[in-house]
């Protein structure tokens, strides 16, 4: 029993010496040889016989994933060729950090307004626990996970405290160290890059759309949005005249001298413009009216008015619509109306 235990040792042993040779003489000439930087032993099931890297003149290839301190991207500007962060001092990354080793400052313009991007950015690697939630959380893909372990320093302050110009790596940094997650998040970039162009054009016609139709429903009722046009003073003063004289006609009793006084508004059409004159003249009509009625001569007028071209109103179209009476002429009536008032005060009849 002991004996066959010791003899299986000895051929684990063996084995693995004797696999190391065969191992190099794949990698012909050494795996050794030539000075290599990096021994590529990610995988553990890759590994055959005994090897030693010689540290730090050799390192172990690490693996993609290997996450150590935080890193922040930025792009250079092809234009200008000025170095653009990705970060915009959002503060997400030091909300959710476990042992809030971030800290970040806002920049402001000259105006002293903040503007997105960091003008400060610690990171203290003592105590970050390199769990990468920073880099989960960022919306922005700005800050990520480095490989660089190394490190070390004799003190902690100022050595191990991160400033924003010693966290600062290129985006083709990234790319080469990570490769297949650069790839995939470009991808992923490209791909809403798409949808939103994609997008676009079934939303352009519909944003004309409704312009067109907006513009195409006015020209119907484009008649009637003209009624409501804008009146002068001249008209409002003309409208108040005649309907100060409707009313006045109304209750003297006279139902015909509102028609007979609304024929010549239609002749004349809707928004003619009268001259003060002319609205004197009307008011001198009224007032003709009134007078006429209360002496008891309300009849006398309707029979001319009916036949004879002697009334006021029937002149009208020989001489135009909206004819324009001489001073002269107002008078005259005045002298009229006052004489029949007269007349009415001294019992006599109008004749």
């Amino acid at each position: 029993m002991f004996g066959s235990g010791v003899f299986k040792g000895l051929g684990v042993t063996l084995r693995e010496f004797l696999a190391t040779y065969v191992d190099d003489i794949k990698q012909i000439p050494s795996r050794y040889a030539g000075g290599k930087e990096e021994i590529d032993q990610t995988d553990v099931g890759k590994q055959r016989g005994l090897f030693t890297i010689q540290y730090p003149e050799e390192h172990r290839k690490l693996p993609e994933r290997f996450r150590y301190i935080p890193m922040l991207l930025y792009e250079i500007n092809a234009e200008t060729g000025e170095k653009e962060d990705r970060c915009t001092a959002c503060g997400i990354c030091a909300k959710v950090c476990p042992p809030q080793c971030i800290w970040i400052v806002r920049d402001k313009d000259e105006k002293g307004k903040p503007i997105t991007r960091p003008a400060e950015f610690y990171i203290d690697t003592t105590i970050c626990m390199n769990c990468g939630l920073c880099a989960e959380f960022c919306p922005f893909d700005a800050i990520k996970m480095n490989h660089d372990f190394e490190i070390a320093a004799y003190q902690r302050m100022p050595h191990l405290v991160f400033d924003l110009d010693e966290l600062r790596v290129p985006v083709s940094y990234y790319q080469r160290i990570r490769p297949s997650d650069y790839a995939a998040e470009e991808a992923a970039r490209l791909a809403k890059e798409a949808e939103k162009a994609a997008a676009k054009p079934a939303e352009k016609p519909a944003k004309p759309a409704a312009p067109a139709a907006a513009a195409a429903a006015p020209v119907a009722p484009a008649p009637a949005a003209e009624a409501p046009a804008k009146r002068t003073p001249e008209e409002i003063e003309r409208l108040k005249a005649e309907a100060a004289a409707r009313r006045a006609a109304k209750a003297e009793g006279g139902g015909e001298a509102p028609a007979a006084a609304a024929a010549p508004a239609a002749t004349e059409g809707v928004g003619a413009k009268r001259t003060p004159e002319e609205i004197e003249r009307l008011k001198a009509e009224a007032a003709a009216r009134r007078a006429a009625k209360a002496e008891g001569g309300a009849t006398a007028p309707a029979a001319p008015e009916a036949a004879a071209p002697e009334p006021p109103a029937p002149p009208a179209p020989t001489t135009g619509v909206g004819a324009k009476r001489t001073p002269e002429e107002i008078e005259r009536l005045k002298a009229e109306a006052a004489a029949r008032r007269a007349a009415k005060a001294a019992g006599d009849e109008p004749k």
